[in-house]
Formats: C-alpha cells, sequence, structure tokens
C-alpha cells in the first residue's frame, strides 16, 4: 500500500462536499420525492464516472468476483440512498443530524470485523472525541430536545443508512486496493440504478408522487446538479480514495466533519448564526480527527 503524508485531504473533501447537501436542502429540494431523487442521483452521478473512467482508465477484463464485489457495494448504496431519503423525510432534523454521527463508529467496528483492523486505544479516543465535539455543533444548530418526536420507522430507516454506508466503505477495500477507487465507485454506482429504478414506480403508486411533476425550477435542477456531480460522484471518488491509503476506521473519522461544514456554509451562504458552540464543537472534532488520522499503522 502506498503511503502519503496527504492521504487525509480526499475523505476531508468528500465530507465538506456532503456538508454542502445541508445548503443546497434550503432552495426547495424537498420538492422532489426521496426515491425519485436517489435515482435521479446516482443515475447522473453513474454517467459521470463512467465517462471519466473510460477516458482515463484501461480497459480491463473483470473477473466474476470482481462483478459480485461490485454488485454487493451497488447493493449497499441503493440501500443506504433510499433508506436515508425516505427516513429523512419520515424525521426530524435534529434525529437525522445525530443518527449521522453513527456512520464512523458502525465503519470502525466493520473494519475491525472484517478486516481485522486493529482497535487501538488512541483510535476509539479520537474517535470519541470526534463524536463529542460534533454533538457539541449539532446542538448549536437543532433543537436537540426534539429527539423524542418523530416516527420510530424514520429513525429505524436512517438507522440502516448510517449502516449501510459504514458496509459500502469496508466492502469497498478490496475493490479500491486491487484496481482503484475511481472503478470502485464507479461500477458499484452504475450498478445501483437499477436497484434504485425499480422502486421509483413504487413510490408513484404508494404516494401519488412521479417524476413527471418534478417542477424543472433553477433551484432544484442545480440541486440535482449538484448532488449528483459533486456530493456523489466526486465525493464517493474522494472518499474511496481514503481507503486506498489508510483503514475504514480511519477514514470514517472524517465524516464527522460533514456537518460542521454544513453549518459553516449555512452562515456563509445563508445568513446563519453560528454560536460559540460551534467554534469549541468544530476545535474538539477536529482534535478527534487529527489523532485518529495520525493513528495508523
Amino acid at each position: 500500500m502506498t503511503d502519503t503524508r496527504y492521504w487525509g485531504v480526499a475523505p476531508a473533501a468528500a465530507a465538506a462536499l456532503w456538508g454542502g447537501m445541508y445548503v443546497v436542502s434550503k432552495w426547495g429540494f424537498a420538492r422532489v420525492p426521496p426515491v425519485t431523487l436517489a435515482f435521479l442521483r446516482v443515475a447522473l452521478a453513474a454517467v459521470a464516472l463512467l465517462v471519466v473512467v473510460r477516458a482515463t482508465k484501461p480497459a480491463r477484463s473483470f473477473s466474476r468476483r470482481d462483478w459480485l464485489d461490485f454488485a454487493h457495494l451497488g447493493l449497499w448504496v441503493a440501500v443506504t440512498l433510499v433508506t436515508q431519503f425516505v427516513g429523512t423525510d419520515l424525521t426530524n432534523a435534529s434525529q437525522g443530524s445525530l443518527l449521522t454521527v453513527l456512520t464512523p463508529v458502525f465503519t470502525l467496528g466493520l473494519g475491525v470485523a472484517f478486516h481485522g483492523e486493529r482497535l487501538t486505544g488512541r483510535k476509539v479516543g479520537g474517535m470519541a472525541l470526534a463524536a463529542a465535539g460534533t454533538v457539541v455543533v449539532l446542538a448549536g444548530q437543532y433543537d436537540l430536545t426534539a429527539l423524542a418526536e418523530g416516527s420510530l420507522a424514520g429513525v429505524s430507516l436512517l438507522l440502516l443508512a448510517s449502516l449501510g454506508w459504514a458496509a459500502y466503505t469496508v466492502a469497498g477495500k478490496r475493490l479500491v486496493r486491487t484496481y482503484s477507487a475511481l472503478e470502485a465507485a464507479t461500477y458499484s454506482t452504475a450498478l445501483s440504478v437499477p436497484l434504485i429504478a425499480v422502486l421509483v414506480p413504487v413510490e408513484a403508486a404508494t404516494t401519488g408522487a412521479s417524476l413527471a411533476a418534478v417542477p424543472l425550477t433553477p433551484a432544484v435542477v442545480a440541486a440535482v446538479l449538484y448532488l449528483g456531480l459533486f456530493s456523489t460522484a466526486a465525493a464517493w471518488y474522494l472518499w474511496y480514495s481514503g481507503l486506498a491509503h489508510a483503514d475504514a476506521g480511519s477514514v470514517a473519522v472524517f465524516f464527522f466533519a460533514q456537518p460542521v461544514v454544513g453549518a459553516a456554509l449555512g452562515a456563509l451562504l445563508l445568513g446563519e448564526s453560528l454560536g460559540a458552540g460551534y467554534v469549541i464543537g468544530g476545535a474538539v472534532m477536529a482534535g478527534g480527527i487529527y489523532i485518529v488520522s495520525t493513528a495508523r499503522a
């Protein structure tokens, strides 16, 4: 495995792009039905990634095992996006934000269980510190007293989404290191498209919402383009790029930066306020990320 002192830049950039989704959602993005939105997101990302792969990578003949592993990743993509979007639609902001914090914890555990990654005191302590800092930031942005409200089904779906992304991260390790982060992200995304596509008519039949009813306003188009090209195609490639140089638990800690970046962009672009808790929590979170990211073997 090639070592690099700056391996953390890629997953940090991915977390920053995901943080931008917070601002995107403020532009009337909720008008797109959740499953339809997930389909548009992966379809656009798959096209963009396939174009880049064909232009930059040599033609390969993947084995049957490789294709099964790509399909396995595609299944986790579909599970993660559908449960995340539907779960978010059924819950409040405080529930969704805090449940997201569980993703790095699940990733750390799965990395230990399935890849024998080392679970050191430094890594556990840094992960706990980053989680605590992120919770402090979220407490200043959301009403955490509303955690008991909302749908139990929505909370369950968000828990599954957190577990799904952790599984996608850990399960991609072999393909990322055998081939490349770009190819692993590309083919897993492409194979998730038909899995989500079959659920779009189900959503239309059960909710009355449909793709034809989506308003093609500039805000909606911009939101879909951002989600497909930046928070999916670019971010998933960057996330897997980190996995090429570090274990899953070390990469996962950067996920804590997502709500912190989102809050900063909200203040910069939407004029939202940031309190002292943001500064303190952000500093604690950054300290935790540093501890974990420098604990590699």
